[in-house]
């Protein structure tokens, strides 16, 4: 597997991204970089993905799953390298985020049941509790954050119509932010100064709306005059709302965007398309983490630092990254 090592400085500030490489036998890896040089969490005898990175001291966590001899994917978290298997593998399953407060290591994702319905499921210290009760389908967009004692995560399911309903649990307790007449989509949470934002987005008849919710009233359209727009991660800092969103608004193909506080900055031109995934601010400083096609159609890992993109690889294979945090 050839790749390419970009070298980027960031001062003062480690910036850890997961994601995936995949190799030339069609392999995808879980991969972390540091300060833009990779690390690879498996071996690649098989599929492996990373979702999540957070570091708390010394140790950096990764969620994310690999896939067993059965070829059932079994929802994981790796700390400093070290695999944690969190369901059996019976059922497909995938952990999608990860939260690490004091010594407690919270994740979330989902695991399949016999009816092969995808269940949310909160793992504490590796622990696992249902959020759904695997009737109807819940989907892959899906993350935590933890403020205190309280843990929330949002995510969707879907309705007896077949609709998605974005929704927020609350230390187990669900809240829907959506009516069901639309599908619609929570996928990020952030909690500030207990105000509770999170980001996500809902179809309507004109096209894909992005949303913005705090303490679960509808605040923003962010959509900004794009045709769809999705958001894929939320930051706040402060009173400052930073929410990462893939939209199409005309230009050839989808556009990665950074919103803040009702003002939308282009990631790109719209020539290639383009996926902003997390968004992160440290500082003076904000980073997202994405993926994008080059010329050739390869998926490129990218992170951005204030507007400036960068490739995490050089394009020779596909690749994607996933979530960036700054220590």
């Amino acid at each position: 597997m050839t790749l390419f090592l970009a070298a980027m400085s960031f001062a003062q500030s480690d910036v850890y991204v997961a994601g995936m490489v995949i190799t030339s036998e069609r392999i995808p890896v879980a991969a972390l970089w540091k300060n833009g040089v990779v690390q690879y969490i498996t071996d690649g005898t098989r599929g492996s993905y990373a979702f999540s990175v957070f570091v708390s001291g010394n140790d950096v966590y990764v969620a994310g799953g690999e896939m067993n001899e059965q070829n059932v994917s079994v929802a994981k978290l790796w700390k400093n390298g070290k695999a944690q298997e969190l369901t059996d593998g019976t059922y497909n399953a995938v952990a999608r985020s990860v939260y690490v407060s004091g010594n407690d290591v919270y994740v979330t994702g989902y695991k399949s049941n016999a009816q092969k319905i995808n269940i949310a499921v909160l793992w504490k210290n590796g622990k696992a509790q249902n959020l759904t009760n695997g009737i109807y389908n819940t989907w892959d967009e899906i993350s935590i954050f933890v403020s205190g004692k309280d843990v929330y995560v949002a995510g969707r399911e879907n309705n007896a119509e077949g609709k998605s309903v974005a929704k927020l649990w609350k230390n187990g307790e669900v809240q829907n932010l959506t009516d069901g007449s639309m599908s619609a989509a929570a996928t990020s949470v952030y909690v500030k100064h207990n105000d509770v934002y999170v980001a996500g987005w809902e179809g309507s008849t004109q096209g894909i709306v992005g949303k913005l919710w705090k303490n679960g009233v509808e605040q923003a359209d962010i959509s900004k005059g794009s045709i769809n727009a999705w958001t894929t991660s939320i930051f706040v800092v402060n009173s400052d709302v930073y929410v990462a969103a893939l939209a199409y608004d005309g230009s050839p193909t989808m556009v990665a965007k950074l919103w803040k506080n009702g003002e939308m900055q282009n990631l790109s031109d719209g020539t290639l398309w383009t996926r902003p995934t997390s968004v992160y601010v440290a500082g003076n400083d904000v980073y997202v983490s994405g993926y994008g096609k080059n010329a050739q159609n390869t998926d490129v890992a990218k992170l951005w630092k204030n507007g400036v993109m960068q490739n995490l690889t050089d394009g020779g294979t596909n690749a994607i990254a996933n979530c960036v945090f700054v220590k």
